[in-house]
């Protein structure tokens, strides 16, 4: 695709700007790379699936647990871009089980991805992030990095390593003009979720329960995290870093009385 191809059609506070998001080709990565397209941005996905074809961004094969295929791939979507000036790391996987559940290879799996691919892609694009007026770095956490969930040790675990890792970028970074915040989303509708739930025993129970734990009655959307990753990312936010913006429905932050029947 074209570099002009993939200027969008409306405009807004990221015009002129340029995007990579990790894990970009469905869920809470594409809601994210088509919102930033929509306000202005030229955005390269980095994903080892391709996004839909009606997607207009650039898209490059990754494996952020590949150091090779991180640096090759952030180097192409840079190049392509011409400059960069927001990483969205949006890349995650997900795992169930207590500390008993999970083999090593099970959370070494997880870890390579959740945390160590975040570090991979930041750290690779870091050099053109310094180059931009408008850097900003937004990692897609959890709510499991602040509050105990059953059965999510491993993710949970992943999670609070990401809470931890994006104070400490923000520290480190804020001088070179790096803003560096991160999301934490309740459960969202995403194709990671509906495995999930088909791999339960009894779905539509399962999906209550989850719908039940959210305070607001319902699972968080995908377009509601991006929207919660493109104010963080966006210059407007300028004064805002070193912070976890909860869209959760209120399951950290609120404790109701329970549902009438």
């Amino acid at each position: 695709m074209a570099a002009d191809e993939m200027a969008s059609s409306g405009s807004g506070e990221f015009d002129g700007l340029a995007a990579i998001v990790t894990g970009g080709a469905s869920g809470i990565g594409l809601a994210t790379a088509r919102m930033l397209v929509e306000r202005g941005a030229k955005v390269a996905v980095l994903d080892p699936a391709s996004p839909p074809a009606d997607a207009p961004v650039e898209a490059f094969r990754c494996d952020v647990a590949d150091d090779a295929s991180v640096v090759e791939a952030v180097a192409a979507a840079i190049e392509r871009l011409g400059r960069l000036d927001i990483l969205a790391n949006n890349a995650g996987i997900g795992s169930q089980g207590t500390v008993e559940d999970n083999p090593d290879d099970e959370w070494r799996s997880a870890f390579e991805v959740n945390v160590f691919g975040m570090v991979r892609v930041t750290r690779a694009a870091l050099p053109a992030l310094r180059a931009s007026a408008h850097a900003a770095i937004v990692n897609t956490c959890s709510a499991a990095a602040t509050i105990g969930l059953p059965r999510r040790a491993l993710y949970s675990a992943t999670k609070g390593a990401v809470l931890a890792l994006t104070r400490a970028m923000a520290a480190d970074h804020l001088g070179e003009g790096i803003r560096v915040n991160c999301v934490n989303p309740g459960t969202a509708e995403t194709p990671w979720v509906t495995r999930l739930l088909d791999q339960a025993a009894d779905p539509v129970a399962e999906r209550a329960a989850l719908v039940a734990r959210q305070p607001h009655g319902r699972l968080v959307s995908a377009d509601e995290v991006a929207a919660a990753i493109c104010y963080l990312a966006s210059p407007v936010a300028g004064s805002t870093t070193g912070i976890a913006l909860d869209v959760d429905g209120g399951l950290v932050g609120l404790r109701l009385p329970p549902r009438k029947a």
